[in-house]
């Protein structure tokens, strides 16, 4: 971000602020609500609702404070401040530490450990002639043995990326195993459906109030602060609610789809600053649904596979989010007005919250079972046959 308010043009500046921020946000988004699902069982939904809060929170300071920073210092004097601000994640993240430490950083640990226990063990033998390489010589000479200890962390890493074709194989198997769940598959396509339609109107709310004269300029509170703020509650009370043990997480997830498609189909024919408002309110109450979104994910696959199929899960997400400002440009463009691509963008994520909650229906598991009795059914004959032959 700080490397952005030095861009000498458009296209640096998409590769900068889009492409290297969005990467580290999807990374340091992915594995704070990992960490904190293992972290967390009985009030899950709980802890994953305060940890994301924090989105909401900045988001409303971003939104009400670029413009003043920018009157101050300018477009490159707030990209540095902001981007200073963003280096504080390090020191966050430094605290974080997951339950179960991935594979290759044991390895890598066991192999620091075989290598300072050889270093231990070489001057143990004085009668043996002084050597120029091995283990005395690793003994003496501190850089040496600060060499051979890398070339063990080293060897480590080799044999692990040498097996780099046997793991991607291995990770498309895991991917399509996911993807064969209907849940699963049904939340992936409505999560795509949701940031295609449910994340331009955002950006664009404000444009809709000036285009149709209802207020003048940006007001004291935007539209995008009030969304922000109204996200914070909802992403609490979201995630309280899906710790319930009545409560189904993938028809609620369902439910704030359908409310925030609503609340997008009626922007259009709002008549007022207000109106725009409430609105805006409602489809920031209801985004609080990222909250749910990792405790779902974990019903479905367990917390042993959650970082993995919820990488899948944000691919979908992200090329929501790629697709849905050009499409919503696009029908203004056609258009000459936001009511089509409004309309476009309601649509889309009623239609994701009705195709997950089709999904996630129970009738589906009665079919399922009673499609597999017979099967059970015709094997106890076929081995009581064979038991009278």
């Amino acid at each position: 971000m700080m490397l952005s308010a030095f861009a000498p043009s458009v296209q640096f500046l998409i590769f900068s602020y889009g492409t290297v921020v969005g990467l580290g946000c999807g990374l340091v988004y992915t594995a704070t609500v990992t960490i904190t699902c293992q972290y967390f069982d009985k009030r899950r939904g709980l802890a994953l609702g305060i940890v994301s809060t924090g989105t909401s929170l900045g988001g409303f300071l971003y939104a009400t404070g670029q413009n003043k920073l920018v009157e101050l210092y300018g477009l490159e004097g707030c990209l540095l401040i902001i981007g200073a601000v963003s280096l504080n994640l390090m020191a966050c993240a430094g605290l974080l530490r997951p339950l179960h430490p991935p594979g290759y950083y044991l390895r890598q640990r066991e192999a620091l450990q075989r290598a300072e226990e050889e270093e231990e063990r070489g001057p143990a033998r004085p009668e043996e002639p002084p050597q120029t390489t091995g283990t005395a010589a690793v003994a003496k000479d501190p850089l040496i043995a600060r060499t051979t200890r890398r070339r063990a962390v080293g060897g480590a890493c080799c044999g692990r990326w040498g097996g780099g074709a046997t793991l991607h194989r291995a990770y498309a198997r895991s991917t399509g195993r996911f993807l064969r769940d209907r849940v699963f598959a049904a939340l992936c396509v409505a999560l795509f459906l949701f940031t295609l339609g449910a994340f331009p109107p955002v950006l664009f709310m404000e444009d809709v109030a000036q285009s149709e004269g209802l207020v003048d300029g940006v007001g004291a509170l935007p539209l995008v602060s009030i969304v922000a703020v109204a996200t914070a509650p909802g992403k609490l009370a979201l995630g309280a609610m899906a710790d319930l043990r009545w409560v189904n997480s993938a028809h609620l997830y369902a439910f704030t789809m359908a409310a925030t498609g609503l609340a997008l189909l009626l922007i259009p024919a709002s008549r007022s600053y207000a109106a725009l408002q409430v609105l805006s309110a409602v489809v920031g109450f209801f985004s609080g649904n990222w909250s749910i979104t990792p405790y779902i994910t974990t019903r479905l696959v367990g917390i042993d596979r959650l970082p993995e199929a919820y990488g899948v899960l944000m691919f979908f997400g992200g090329f929501g989010y790629l697709l849905g400002p050009p499409v919503m440009g696009w029908f203004y463009d056609w258009t000459q007005s936001y009511d089509v691509a409004f309309y476009f963008s309601g649509g889309c994520v009623l239609l994701g919250g009705l195709f997950l909650f089709l999904s996630a229906l129970p009738c589906w598991e009665r079919t399922q079972r009673e499609k597999a009795r017979p099967e059970i059914q015709r094997a106890s004959n076929c081995d009581k046959m064979a038991s009278v032959a």
